[in-house]
């Protein structure tokens, strides 16, 4: 793919197979710039986005390299740092990232299998649009980490769908964190989370020390997601600042722990319109 030299404005269409960041080397991750769009689902031959079909053309972003199996897989399969809402990946399968490595917490390597969202010390914001994100691991947020210490990591996802990625520590599908002066206010609008596993947070995990976090989920769907300890679905630890979960249509059936635990907030506040949640198992 011509993404380093694709510049702001630039839209990169991607035609349907599986492409990885390199073929060995672990600390390498698709780099998307500030402004640029990347497309996937077409077939070859499309001349407009609308004549692309991502379900009937799937373009795999793949952590898959090396010897067959995870164990030396991509830490991260994307990697964003300081972009923009103008920054646009749209129609992709991202999997098989493998965030494992050692560091303190946040560091790349351990965090964000799938995506690792670089808003620290900055701003980053892309539109994220009918990517599924499957098949990752990170020892937090093993599909997308949202890392807003000391900055905003703010991504907006429509139509997206995330399962079966497992975290080892927190957030089996999503991390944001908005900690150290940082916020991390992400938007998931028709998104579906299934089967994804974690410690805390089996589909997402929100961390708020010194920091805040402001999460939007309008008509999302939780299914089959999984915590060791608390939050089958959701969970949020809020510090010294303010963690706000805003809720609108959205249903939740067989997380585990159910109950009061399918979505565990710690000092949070939560609005929840037209929302409905089944027992667990």
């Amino acid at each position: 793919m011509a993404l380093q030299q694709a510049r702001p404005g630039t839209q990169v269409w991607v035609a349907q197979g599986v492409y990885t960041p390199s073929q060995t080397d672990r600390t390498q991750s698709f780099v998307i710039k500030d402004g640029v769009q990347l497309y996937g689902g077409f077939q070859g031959h499309e001349s407009s986005l609308e004549q692309r079909d991502p379900v009937a053309h799937p373009t795999v972003l793949s952590g898959e390299i090396g010897r067959p199996g995870i164990a030396d897989n991509s830490f991260n399969v994307i990697y964003t740092r300081h972009v923009g809402p103008s920054t646009v990946v749209d129609g992709f399968i991202i999997r098989d990232g493998n965030a494992n490595g050692e560091g303190q917490e946040g560091a790349r390597q351990r965090c964000g299998g799938g995506w690792y969202n670089d808003g620290s010390n900055g701003f980053s914001s892309p539109r994220i649009v009918r990517c599924v994100f499957e098949n990752n691991f990170g020892r937090d947020g093993a599909a997308l980490y949202n890392h807003g210490r000391n900055g905003e990591s703010s991504p907006i996802l429509s139509d997206c769908v995330f399962r079966n990625n497992e975290a080892g520590l927190d957030g089996g599908a999503v991390y944001n964190n908005g900690t150290h002066g940082g916020k991390s206010n992400p938007e998931f609008r028709n998104c579906l989370f299934q089967r994804n596993i974690g410690t805390y947070g089996g589909a997402i995990f929100n961390a708020t020390e010194k920091g805040s976090c402001n999460i939007l989920l309008d008509d999302c769907t939780f299914v089959e997601n999984s915590a060791f300890l608390r939050g089958g679905a959701i969970f949020s630890m809020n510090g010294i600042q303010s963690c706000y979960l805003e809720m609108s249509n959205c249903v939740f059936s067989d997380n585990y722990p159910d109950d009061q635990n399918t979505v565990f907030t710690s000092n949070t506040m939560k609005s929840k319109q037209y929302s409905l949640t089944e027992k667990g198992k």
